[in-house]
Order: C-alpha cells, then sequence, then structure tokens
C-alpha cells in the first residue's frame, strides 16, 4: 500500500493517490491531469476510482477528464446527484483497492453530501481519514457553501457536529488524517500550515472536537466571525456538479500568441487584460486597463476574488515560457474563457511605441516626514488590521473592495500598502481600472512599515508602538 499527497501551496489544496496491487484511488483531483496519469504509469498501475469528497467551491476538479481518460467510475458521496454518470455512494459502502479498501462515511456538515473516506488496510484495520473539507488541522469546514431552500448554515453547523462525534471522533487516535486544505484556503477559519496529522492530536488541540461543547455552543462557535465567501466559491461548486469543458482544450484556446493590435482589438471587445508579472514589473509598466494578479502569489484566488464573470474573455500579460502555467490556474477555478496572450510580451508593446502606465512606489521610511500630510490606506484582511495596524490609517480590504470601488475620493492621493507589496498592486490596478489615479504603493508593505518609526495600533496587546 502506498499514499502520495499531492499539494498545491497556491490553493493550500491536497490531493491523494492510494494505490495497492497496481490499483490506483485518486481523491480530490485538480483540473490538469495529466500529473495523475504520469504518475500512475511511473508507478505500474491502473487507476480504478477517482473519489470526490464533496462538490468543491475554491476549485474546479479534474474528475471529468480523469474518467474519460482512464474508464475510471467517479464517486460521490449520498445526496450528490451530479449532472454525469458516477457512482453515489451509500454511508459505509466499501471499495476495494488491491489488498485495501476504502470506506465512505457520510459526513454531512460543510456540504450536505460530504463524505470522509477510511481507509481499512491488509488486515482490515483502520489506517488513515481522507477528510476533505470535513475536519482540517486545527479547523473544521465552514458551514456556510451549500445552503439550500430552508437549510441555513446553523443547519449545516448542526450536522457537521453530529458527523464529527459519530462518525469520525469514534475512530482510533492513531489513524492518520489527510485533509482536504491547509493554511491559506478560506474553506476555514484556523487551519494550520502542516497537511498530515494524526486524529489523536486533533482531539487535544482541535476546537471543534473537545469534547465538553454543546451542539448549540459549537454551532454558534463555528458560524460566529466567517467572512463572506469569495464570489467564484458557488460558480465552481456548480462547474462541479454539472461539467465543464475538457483542460486541455482550454490550454489551447487559452494559448494562443496574439499580436499587439490583436490584443487592441479584444480589449476594445471587452477582453479583461490580465498582468501576472512580478508586481515590480507591473508598477513599471503595463498597460492602461489592465489587471495585475502575478502568478508570483495566491494567484488563483485573487482571479476569483476579483473577477467576477467566471466567463469573462481574458487576455494574458505573462512572462516567457509561463502562458501555459497562468492558464491553467486560470482552469483551476473555473476560468475558462482565456483567448490568448501577447505574444512578444511587453517587449512587443514597447516596440510597437505603444503607451505605457507606472505607479509611483516609495519606501515606507520616507512616510516618517510626511505622515501628517498624507491619507494612507491599508488593504489587508480585517484580521490582519483587527491584529496591528498603523494608527490613522484607513482600512479597505482587498477582498471585499470588489463590492464598493467608490469609497476613496478620487481627486485625492493615497498612499496603499498591504503585508509585503503584492496585494497593494492588485489594490490600485483595480482602482485605476475604476477611475483613480492618484495612487501610491508602499514598497513591502507592513513589513517595511513597522521598521519604521509610524505609530502603529496593536490590539493584541491593547498597546501604541
Amino acid at each position: 500500500m502506498r499514499i502520495e499527497q499531492l499539494y498545491t501551496k497556491c490553493l493550500a489544496e491536497a490531493a491523494y493517490f492510494i494505490e495497492s496491487e497496481g490499483q490506483i484511488a485518486v481523491i480530490d483531483p485538480l483540473r490538469e491531469v495529466q500529473p495523475y496519469l504520469d504518475l500512475a504509469m511511473e508507478w505500474g498501475g491502473k487507476i480504478t476510482y477517482i473519489l470526490e469528497t464533496h462538490f468543491h467551491a475554491d476549485f474546479v476538479s479534474g474528475h471529468i477528464d480523469l474518467a474519460k481518460k482512464t474508464g475510471a467510475p467517479i464517486v460521490y458521496g449520498p445526496d450528490s446527484h451530479p449532472s454525469f454518470e458516477c457512482i453515489v455512494a451509500k454511508d459505509n459502502q466499501e471499495f476495494k483497492i488491491g489488498k485495501v479498501t476504502i470506506k465512505v462515511l457520510h459526513t454531512p456538515g460543510h456540504t450536505p453530501e460530504s463524505v470522509t473516506y477510511l481507509l481499512l488496510d491488509e488486515n482490515g484495520k483502520e489506517h488513515a481519514i481522507f477528510t476533505g473539507d470535513t475536519l482540517f488541522l486545527g479547523d473544521v469546514g465552514r458551514p456556510d457553501l451549500a445552503i439550500k431552500g430552508d437549510l441555513t448554515q446553523e443547519d449545516l453547523a448542526g450536522m457537521l457536529y453530529d458527523s464529527l462525534r459519530n462518525k469520525i471522533m469514534q475512530l482510533p487516535d492513531e489513524v492518520i488524517v489527510y485533509p482536504g486544505h491547509g493554511a491559506g484556503s478560506s474553506c476555514g477559519k484556523n487551519m494550520s500550515s502542516e497537511t498530515v496529522g494524526t486524529l489523536g492530536e486533533q482531539k487535544r488541540t482541535n476546537y471543534a472536537l473537545r469534547t465538553d461543547v454543546s451542539k448549540a455552543d459549537f454551532i454558534k462557535e463555528l458560524t460566529e466571525g466567517i467572512l463572506p465567501p469569495p464570489q467564484y466559491f458557488p460558480k465552481n461548486a456548480m462547474m462541479n456538479k454539472t461539467g465543464y469543458d475538457s483542460f486541455d482544450a482550454v490550454v489551447d484556446r487559452g494559448t494562443r500568441g496574439l499580436s499587439v493590435a490583436e490584443l487592441k482589438e479584444a480589449q476594445y471587445n471587452g477582453a479583461l487584460i490580465l498582468d501576472v508579472r512580478t508586481q515590480n514589473d507591473y508598477i513599471n509598466g503595463f498597460i492602461s486597463g489592465s489587471q495585475f494578479i502575478g502568478l508570483n502569489g495566491t494567484f488563483a484566488m485573487w482571479v476569483g476574488a476579483l473577477i467576477e464573470n467566471i466567463k469573462q474573455p481574458i487576455v494574458l500579460i505573462a512572462p516567457e515560457g509561463q502562458e501555459e502555467e497562468a492558464v491553467t490556474r486560470l482552469a483551476r477555478v473555473g476560468y475558462d474563457h482565456c483567448i490568448g496572450y501577447l505574444d512578444g510580451g511587453m517587449n512587443a508593446w514597447k516596440a510597437a511605441g505603444e503607451p505605457l502606465q507606472t505607479i509611483t512606489s516609495v519606501e515606507a521610511e520616507s512616510l516618517e516626514n510626511i505622515f501628517d500630510t498624507i491619507s494612507l490606506v491599508d488593504v489587508r484582511k480585517p484580521g490582519e488590521w483587527d491584529a496591528e495596524h498603523v494608527d490613522g490609517a484607513t482600512h479597505y480590504a482587498l477582498d471585499f473592495m470588489q463590492d464598493d470601488l467608490t469609497k476613496l475620493d478620487k481627486n485625492k492621493t493615497y498612499h496603499m500598502h498591504c503585508a509585503g507589496g503584492y496585494r497593494s498592486v492588485i489594490a490600485i490596478s483595480l482602482l485605476m481600472r475604476n477611475g483613480y489615479t492618484n495612487l501610491v504603493d508602499v514598497a513591502g508593505g507592513f513589513g517595511a512599515i513597522k521598521k519604521t518609526k509610524l505609530p502603529i495600533t496593536d490590539f493584541v496587546c491593547s498597546s501604541t508602538k
């Protein structure tokens, strides 16, 4: 028996390979399936099952393409009923993989159809659980992503309470926990950066597995302080349930080189110019009206949060050789309508004599002498702001900026910062696309600001530094 965790940092997502006697089960595969086919060939095995823990909201799974290329059946849990052919498993149904057994545990709560897969070894002993978004290390799945009809987030939280106590906590402490996500995912509130643990550790440390908490208190604790989900979540969940274009077709369409003239025509006809270079490259010269979201950060999550139309035609400005990577990462979150990239990149744009825009960027230290005369804007998440921020700054979280693009005065000048410099440039490009002109980036973000003499309010310690 072999188990391989395939972890994708930009989505904080884990897929799994389980092999026994040359038979392989894949759990929660990403959109691009060639890595799974390659690994199966490397192991000398055959993919015999594609197991899904639930209808994922934060990424588009590769289950449909993988099934077409391998002939392996797709398995979902009870109450799923997708639009394509699959096995809708019953609670406690078992699937054989060589000498091992995978048992379906219906664990509703994150979503109604959520399941945990229990792996029984060659001797029938409980070896590991693949928990999807039911149980993370340090947290559990949020209960507000699959609300339908009369079902509320409180209803789902109550289901999760029962699932954890009646199904998962009954298992031995030595059982290994393989979660669907780690720190950085929006599917929970307080996930660990670790991606493998034991159930005993979670029983001791995970707040959601306390034995002294009532169901009512659990529901209250789980539903308090949940930030609204990114707008693309329900769209991804629907694609996972109803189907999508093949990944190969999406890549073929998105990796077509476009001339400067073709890019300009596409932009005129409504295509979004998405610049995926580094923030420093973008600051020093970009196409007017383009949106910056760099591949060097949590690219897919910010695409999903800020590009509201999932069918938006997109043209890429990408570093040479990274065009296919950008298309792949767009497809992972359901943005399948990239129509190409600027052939030759910004060098081609400059060679054609086309105009460039730039962003003024200043060092944090330079703000010390002008602090009383500037308007400082912090675009970090609410939790980051609550922990500590510059006294007198305005909070304008990038996560929710799209909901109100009129919060600032377009006639004023603003100095903008995030934690390290990535998100502030995303925010500036978004605001510039919407009519703002007087925006200055603070290089190095809050990390650099903390090294200056600017006043910092620390709410954790209730003191001002």
